[in-house]
């Protein structure tokens, strides 16, 4: 076990050993692609060349460089490691939340994780905008106003295009939305796209399906504000994420737009409606 670790120890020591292999992996690369890919000096370059032909890991066909079987296997092998901590260390204040009885970390590994940073606390946003405009279907199971209101143009304006959408919020959500933009939210109820639904208890973590991709949405709860954003095409996920939207849609209050407001749909003959909205969006 020891001189595992060691080799291990060997290979992840130095980032640039790890990006040698894997490009080696790929296709047969020169010394200086490989310097100017990894960002390495010569001699480094030079080393590490010279250590994975000790371990068999490369070889030299004239001027370039090429894995081996068995250096192949070890990329494969690291590259999958790596990829799966990286998978952990973005979900590590989040896989509590993940429905654990449906939802697997295998079945996340692939997934894309935007994580906001200190930097760019808007990345999880800019990337639910960016799976926005790929989509022609929406079903949005909210949580808090942190993931809808710094994308609500773009939101809206896909509706109004076209976007066929069902909304599913609390309703202290709706209501914010509908004061505070009036004339968009009266803009995108008009164009008969979207279906509102209003809910007071809805999931942990907000929830979106789109034509082939399910995001899901972590908060912080103090302030609401998007932790993480992972969206996955798992189908295990999706389906998952499809009995999820339709279990909590049941169980929603469904509402109509009639003169320029969202009202509750009428309740069938002899029965009396044992909801009253709020203020409407």
């Amino acid at each position: 076990m020891n001189d595992v670790l060691e080799e291990v120890e060997f290979l992840t020591r130095s980032p640039h050993r790890v990006e040698i292999l894997t490009a080696l992996a790929e296709e047969p690369r020169d010394r200086s692609t490989l310097k100017l890919q990894t960002g390495a000096s010569a001699s480094t370059i030079s080393r590490t060349l010279r250590a994975f032909e000790d371990r068999h890991w490369v070889e030299r066909i004239g001027h370039h460089y090429e894995a081996t079987e068995l250096g192949s296997f070890v990329a494969d092998t690291i590259r999958e490691t790596l990829g799966r901590l990286e998978t952990e260390q973005k979900l590590r204040s989040e896989w509590r939340s993940l429905p654990d009885d449906a939802i697997s970390l295998e079945a996340v590994v692939d997934a894309t994780i935007t994580c906001a940073t200190v930097d760019d606390p808007y990345r999880p946003i800019s990337r639910f905008a960016t799976l926005l405009e790929e989509s022609t279907t929406l079903r949005f199971v909210g949580f808090e106003l942190g993931l809808v209101e710094p994308c609500i143009e773009e939101l809206c304006g896909r509706i109004i295009d076209g976007m066929d959408t069902t909304i599913i919020d609390q309703p202290a959500v709706a209501r914010y939305i509908r004061s505070t933009y009036p004339v968009l939210s009266r803009r995108t109820l008009e164009s008969g796209n979207l279906i509102v639904y209003l809910q007071e208890e809805l999931p942990q973590c907000g929830l979106s399906l789109f034509d082939q991709r399910v995001a899901l949405c972590f908060y912080v709860p103090d302030t609401g504000t998007v932790r993480t954003l992972l969206d996955t095409d798992d189908s295990a996920v999706y389906q998952w994420a499809e009995a999820t939207y339709e279990s909590v849609r049941n169980s929603a209050q469904p509402v109509t737009f009639e003169d320029g407001e969202l009202r509750p749909l009428e309740a069938a003959a002899g029965e009396v409606p044992t909801w009253s909205p709020p203020p409407p969006w």
